[in-house]
């Protein structure tokens, strides 16, 4: 059974059991800072489990795109991946134990038609409830094992929350794979057992002080590895054996020379390198850059582990990019952001690849330096601490460390270095945890959510639910027309009026995702709890705001014509002023493709295209083309905002829009830049704004062109008489070089490059100070050798003559010159020969 076939055959069996199919998220969790990046296939549905949201259907069911950073180092056995695809069926307070079970041995004996023989199951320990279901159900005794919290229990995710006890489902490769022992069992990592399926049972609630209270709507959680599962469908034992990885396989092979079951360590290389090869490849298209923190760090050390497992292979090229092409083309069908992104996926890979050149040789010399010192301590171990620095500052494998060490007659403290992985394991778990929002109360009851009517009006009366924090805290109404921020715009602003009192409204957002909170200051007055007020939002803001919020749209879809589908927004700020846009780019955009994508958006708001609200289904939107927000999390209904027709801009947005693109009048952008690996970050205006900021620029143009001439003149004679002063500074330096040859004081020297003017100034003053001397200077003017010497009036009368120096000393450097005995000048044309001809002077003397 191919993997295709596999991940359509779970989904369509749980369908018939009436869950609801739901697309994978991104690698990239919205709405949680604590979640580094998805590991599961319940985190897109966590605020389901914890109640601060209501899914669509209480029975679901996903192939979910997973990542998982503390099994980076694994990676290369038969089994451990950081990137891969988790099959999952979930119960949101609606079936338990018992259907999940029942389907699950469903599934894998009659579906996929897995001998019986070579399933084994484990749960946790005291739950004889999965114990006797398993039985029920025909499972020997025997064949269920029981074990700790460590191998058969979840959760909470963070410092309190849901958890329970889970039940696995392990295959048996049989007695010839793995260790050998008799006693084998599921919880030895020789690789003989795979687990292929875990069954959660979400059935209580644990307290931050580890106290554990059943909860009244228990719930599943399931994870079956669809790579894992593959594996033991096409009869193969190792991951990397399967159709998943095949493509991949033979592109390595083909590149490098190296067939795959040669040996264990070139085995192991090819692993790992098609692992992170593929697991790269869907960072990226998930909007994940190379950086030296959070996901990009994790993608960055991807990348430059498999490219020094490739260096092992004998690879002294780039190849990453080739691998990545393979991905798009395996799994571009399934996951359509691989093919859509893929000329930007491979940009990147490119260039961070060529970038790790220079620092794979930085971190070859920090080996010889760590080696070095382990050889003056009279150690032949190199300590864990130095060979954990390697790997976490330059990505070197502790293998390659080893390796390399080995080559040279030292080890490495393994055991050490496993400590130091451990430590930096414990703080991913710690990154990977999450908190359950609370919710905001009212005399210890949740508050009802707010109705928001701004859409539609600016202005509706309402009732006060709630008043936090006294005069400069905030109120919370039943209903409100203010706008709360979200999605990158700002909050409303305006005023709230009661009978006998004025709030000023300074600001709107969300206590959590239901519930609106007004903040701002009492300015007359008091209200009070319960009092119907009248909430008024400030017109002239909102319209601002809302011309702005349309431009980025407009901005977004010129930016894609512009510089490619790459392109993706990272974020925004939509205020009354300015907007500022976020987006992925690796290069800085030329003067001419940001006045482009200035005409494009203009020209969309002369046309006075139409602006479109609708709700819709996520899935039409997204089928329909729509765009959506980079990390946003969507529920079941959207809301589709189109701009034109035929449309030209087509985005899932909550936010508040003109009606016409016309009423933007004018767009201008302000600037351009960078905010980090391939992000760039764009500033705009519109409407009056965008007017003042073009008149604003006009005046600073005529002042600068009036201006300039004077500047520009004054900035020559600045720099004329620093050249002079140097000069000058240079000249008093010279005086100790001066020596005495036969009669005569002589002094030579090539100074700085400078003017012929200045050089003789410079002579002029060291012929002042010395008294009775030869002069002989030689600098570069004009990309030329240049010379000049003086000879004071004493040594004229015996002979010798500035004039014959020059000829001589300028005919060696290529040219010729002379003057008068006293002084004189000449020029050559090859630099090189400058210092030749200033040593041949002495000589003459």
């Amino acid at each position: 059974m191919k993997s295709e076939q596999l991940r359509q055959l779970f989904l369509y069996f749980f369908e018939e059991k009436e869950h609801t199919i739901v697309e994978s998220s991104s690698l990239i969790p919205h709405g949680d800072p604590t979640l580094l990046l998805t590991s599961a296939g319940m985190v897109q549905f966590k605020p389901y489990f914890t109640g601060e949201e209501t899914p669509s259907s209480k029975r679901l069911v996903s192939c979910q795109k997973c990542f998982r950073t503390t099994d980076i180092e694994t990676v290369g056995d038969s089994a451990h991946l950081t990137f891969f695809e988790m099959l999952g069926n979930f119960s949101v307070g609606d079936y338990f134990k018992k259907e999940a079970v029942d389907w699950g041995w469903e599934f894998v004996t009659r579906r996929l038609k897995l001998d019986i023989d070579k399933l084994w199951i484990t749960i946790y320990l005291n739950d004889d409830e999965a114990f006797d279901i398993w039985r029920s159900i025909g499972i020997p005794a025997e064949r269920i094992l029981r074990y700790g919290e460590k191998e058969n229990f979840w959760g909470p995710a963070g410092d309190s929350g849901p958890c329970g006890p889970c039940s696995e489902i392990h295959y048996d490769f049989g007695e010839s794979i793995g260790c050998g022992r008799k006693d084998c069992a599921p919880d030895c990592d020789c690789g003989r057992f795979y687990e292929i399926w875990n069954l959660v049972f979400v059935q209580y609630f644990q307290d931050k002080e580890g106290k554990r209270t059943p909860l009244t709507r228990p719930s599943i959680d399931t994870g079956m590895g669809l790579e894992r599962t593959a594996a033991v469908m096409q009869g193969v034992s190792n991951v990397y054996e399967t159709d998943l990885f095949k493509p991949m396989m033979d592109k390595m092979t083909q590149i490098t020379g190296v067939r795959y079951g040669e040996a264990e360590d070139t085995d192991k290389a090819l692993r790992i390198t098609i692992e992170h090869g593929r697991g790269i490849t869907f960072l990226i298209a998930d909007g994940v850059l190379p950086s030296n923190e959070g996901r990009g760090y994790v993608l960055r050390r991807l990348l430059r582990r498999a490219v020094l497992f490739g260096k092992r292979l004998g690879l002294s090229k780039p190849f990453l990019t080739e691998l990545a092409e393979v991905t798009v083309n395996k799994m571009g069908d399934i996951y359509p952001e691989l093919k859509r992104k893929s000329t930007f996926i491979l940009e990147v890979i490119e260039a961070e690849e060529t970038r790790f050149d220079e620092t794979i040789n930085s971190g070859l010399e920090m080996l010889d330096e760590i080696i070095g010192a382990t050889q003056k301590r009279d150690k032949s171990n190199i300590i864990a601490a130095e060979a954990f620095k390697l790997y976490d500052t330059y990505g070197f494998p502790v293998e390659m460390t080893s390796e390399i060490a080995r080559q040279q007659g030292f080890s490495v403290d393994i055991e050490g270095f496993a400590g130091e992985m451990e430590k930096q394991r414990n703080k991913s778990r710690e990154a990977h945890r999450f908190k359950t929002q609370k919710s905001v109360t009212n005399n210890g009851m949740a508050l009802e959510a707010t109705t928001f009517n701004g859409y539609d009006c600016l202005e509706q009366q309402a009732v006060i639910r709630d008043i936090v924090g006294g005069e400069g805290g905030g109120i919370v109404l039943d209903k409100t027309p203010f706008y709360a921020e979200k999605g990158g715009q700002t909050g409303d602003i305006g005023v709230v009026e009661g009978a006998n009192g004025v709030f000023n409204v300074t600001d709107t957002v969300y206590l959590n995702p239901r519930v609106t909170l007004h903040r701002g200051r009492v300015t007359q007055g008091k209200l009070d709890i319960g009092e119907t007020v009248k909430a008024r939002v400030d017109k002239e803001n909102r319209d601002a705001t809302t011309r702005n919020h349309t431009a980025t749209h407009l901005l977004q879809a010129a930016l894609r014509k512009t510089l490619g589908e790459h392109v993706q927004q990272h974020g925004s700020v939509v205020e009354s002023r300015r907007l500022r846009f976020d987006f992925s780019h690796l290069k800085a955009m030329t003067e001419s493709q940001i006045k482009q994508v200035e005409k494009e958006v203009n020209a969309k708001i002369r046309k006075n295209l139409s602006v479109v609200p609708q709700n819709t289904s996520y899935k039409e939107a997204l089928a329909g083309g729509a765009t959506a927000l980079f990390g946003e999390k969507y529920g079941e209904e959207v809301r589709l905002l189109k701009i034109g027709e035929p449309v030209v801009s087509a985005e899932l947005c909550g936010g508040t829009h003109v009606k016409a693109t016309g009423e933007l009048g004018f767009f201008h952008i302000v600037s351009e830049g960078s905010i980090g690996a391939g992000l760039r970050r764009i500033e705009a205006v519109s409407g009056a704004d965008a007017e003042q900021a073009i008149e604003d620029r006009l005046i600073e143009m005529a002042i600068a062109s009036g201006e300039m001439k004077k500047e520009l003149a004054a900035e020559r004679k600045k720099l004329a008489a620093l050249e002079k002063k140097l000069s000058q500074m240079e000249a008093v330096a010279l005086l100790a070089q001066a020596k005495q040859v036969k009669d005569v004081l002589l002094l030579v020297a090539r100074v700085g490059k400078t003017n012929p003017d200045n050089l003789r100034q410079m002579a002029d003053y060291l012929r002042d100070k010395l008294g009775s001397a030869i002069i002989v200077l030689g600098t570069v003017h004009q990309g030329k050798p240049f010379f000049l010497s003086a000879v004071t009036e004493d040594l004229v009368k015996k002979g010798y003559k500035a004039g014959d120096i020059i000829k001589r000393i300028a005919g060696i450097a290529g040219g010729g010159g002379g003057g008068k005995a006293a002084l004189a000048q000449g020029g050559g044309k090859d630099i090189k020969k400058l210092e030749e001809a200033l040593k041949a002077v002495e000589a003459m003397i």
